[in-house]
């Protein structure tokens, strides 16, 4: 086959590209210049796709004697990832830019770029599984990406490779030291890549202002404080709220208004909810027959719980859950896994979370 890999300059891509060239393709590696100002976009361990890491990616290419070239896809990873970004917190949603980024660029600008020029696939480094078509968890439960490609068609994944899906991060980066890819020990990125520094607050009001709010205790209808900005707000979180009430029990976010600005916060037992209602849903196989019985992961580094899912209003799903979850953030993604234990593994789409009861 004739293979683009995408090369972020971490390990993880490094080593998918060199299984790609040891099984005989012809392999070709492309890294994604995401960010006019790339400069910026690394701080330690933290964010990706800086000068660094093309460098980095270069080097690997080099050593597995590959064509390499940069993309340029700043402009579309803008528009689609970053500004998405922060209109979905604008309106007082949650959402999973990594989720987004593999939907609007790497499986479709990248691999519509790759089909176009005579590719096959795309081979990535992401910890997932394909197998016989179908999207599965990885091996390794603690770096498995299933989560955020759950948004993938059939039809892209049937242009994508990952070949590291059957191995835990400790396997892939032994095999990085026994072929000497200069990454091999390379820090993992963490966080959101164009916010470097971890203050996803602090970015969001620069590029939104201040927009001051209430602060209002469900248990007693009382307003508690006042906030700069409801998008510093995300449903389900508990620390960092600014606000002290008299009982002195946990407070965890319930909801965000954004046109009045109003930050909804509550004690534990008003925080769970047994119901959600998503958009209409992307299936990675076969549209399945409703209802059915799944289970449903619905934060990115979640656990996934039985839940009955029905057709919803508007084309979109309802799920009613076996337990009561927290947590649950319109905006988010609720991926829907094959219900028992011999198939748990098997992704079987999603729909963006918007609204619980």
């Amino acid at each position: 086959m004739r293979l683009l890999a995408a090369m972020s300059g971490g390990v993880d891509s490094a080593v998918a590209a060199a299984l790609a060239v040891e099984a005989g393709h012809d392999v070709t590696g492309v890294h994604l210049a995401l960010s006019p100002d790339r400069q910026v976009l690394r701080s330690g361990a933290r964010g990706c796709c800086s000068v660094e890491d093309a460098h980095d990616a270069r080097r690997v290419a080099d050593e597995l004697g590959i064509p390499f070239y940069v993309w340029d896809l700043a402009e579309r990873f803008t528009e689609d990832v970053v500004d998405d970004f922060v209109a979905e917190y604008a309106a007082g949603r949650t959402p999973n830019p990594c989720l987004r980024c593999n939907e609007k660029i790497k499986f479709a600008a990248v691999l519509d770029r790759a089909l176009a020029l005579g590719f096959d696939a795309v081979v990535t480094g992401h910890h997932a599984r394909l197998a016989d078509g179908a999207l599965r968890r990885s091996v390794d439960a603690a770096k498995d990406q299933s989560y955020v490609l759950a948004v993938l068609t059939a039809d892209q994944l049937a242009g994508a490779v990952f070949p590291l899906g059957s191995m835990t991060k400790e396997t892939v980066r032994a095999l990085a030291a026994e072929r000497g890819l200069a990454v091999a020990t390379k820090a993992d990125s963490h966080d959101i890549c164009f916010i470097p520094d971890g203050d996803t607050r602090g970015f969001l009001a620069r590029r939104l202002g201040a927009q001051p709010g209430p602060v209002v205790d469900a248990a007693t209808g009382a307003t508690v404080g006042e906030h700069s900005g409801a998008y510093g707000f995300t449903v389900g979180q508990r620390r960092g709220l600014g606000v002290a009430v008299g009982d002195s029990r946990p407070r965890y976010v319930l909801g965000i208004e954004p046109v009045s600005r109003t930050v909804t916060i509550g004690p534990a037992e008003l925080a769970g909810v047994g119901e959600v209602r998503t958009a209409p849903p992307t299936w990675t196989g076969p549209v399945p027959e409703l209802p059915l019985t799944a289970r449903v992961q619905l934060r990115a580094h979640g656990t996934a719980v039985p839940c009955e899912v029905t057709a919803g209003d508007g084309g979109g799903l309802r799920l009613v859950l076996g337990t009561e979850q927290r947590g649950v953030a319109p905006g988010q993604s609720a991926v829907l896994y094959a219900p028992d234990a011999e198939r748990g593994d098997l992704v079987l789409g999603q729909g963006t979370v918007l609204g619980t009861a």
